[in-house]
């Protein structure tokens, strides 16, 4: 089984830094996927989802803080921690590569040692944030299924009771003209019952795979 390695992208157009940052990083036991500009960079990401992205701040077509910017805008980059390497080292650069939603800001040439930390500590945080969502969604379909067993089982029960008084008013002969269909609302009540059971009950939600690529909450339930 292929050991699942954290990821890193990255994004620098001078080859002999982006070369030693590759191996470094490789040797530490990272994924890692170059690009040489923000253009390149985004399309990389459309197959790549890495937890850090180490970005040079000047670069050809796109730079590292233009990327930054077009990143934050997105909701499924939001949460991958962005690190800004640049030979600036002004207070006023400083800000402004922060002020586009960077989370750290390295200045050329970086220690490889304070490179790695602030790697180390950027996988923490995302994966931390990630655990959060995972977290958040969860509960929000917990509360979901809840809500809908519970207005499933009220108009079910009428169904019930609908199906109950049916068999009382006819006699045996009327009845065993519709014998079939009452056997066939009546398992359809017990199936949907232990269904909207099932979500109100739910604790830890799981997906399944469903027809064309989608997926829908496995509630295991007997039929």
């Amino acid at each position: 089984m292929a050991e699942n390695k954290d990821k890193i992208l990255i994004v620098e157009d001078e080859q002999d830094t982006k070369y030693i940052l590759e191996t470094l990083l490789k040797r530490s036991g990272y994924e890692i996927r170059t690009a040489n500009n923000g253009v390149e960079a985004l399309e990389t990401l459309k197959e790549f989802k890495p937890h850090v992205i180490l970005a040079d701040w000047t670069m050809p077509l796109m730079d590292g803080v233009e990327l930054c910017d077009r990143l934050r805008k997105k909701e499924e980059y939001k949460s991958i921690y962005y690190i800004i390497l640049t030979a600036r080292g002004t207070l006023r650069d400083k800000i402004e590569g922060l002020d586009t939603g960077a989370d750290d800001f390295l200045v050329k040439p970086t220690d490889n040692q304070e490179l790695l930390a602030r790697i180390r500590t950027g996988i923490r945080i995302t994966k931390l944030q990630e655990e959060l969502r995972e977290a958040e969604h969860n509960k929000a379909l917990v509360e979901m299924a809840f809500t809908a067993g519970h207005q499933i089982n009220n108009p079910l029960a009428s169904l019930s009771l609908s199906v109950e008084n049916i068999k009382q008013e006819l006699d045996e002969r009327e009845l065993a003209k519709i014998q079939d269909d009452i056997e066939i609302i009546e398992e359809a009540i017990k199936r949907i019952k232990n269904a909207a059971d099932a979500l109100k009950n739910l604790q830890n939600p799981k997906l399944t795979d469903y027809a064309s690529g989608k997926q829908m909450l496995d509630l295991d339930t007997e039929d």
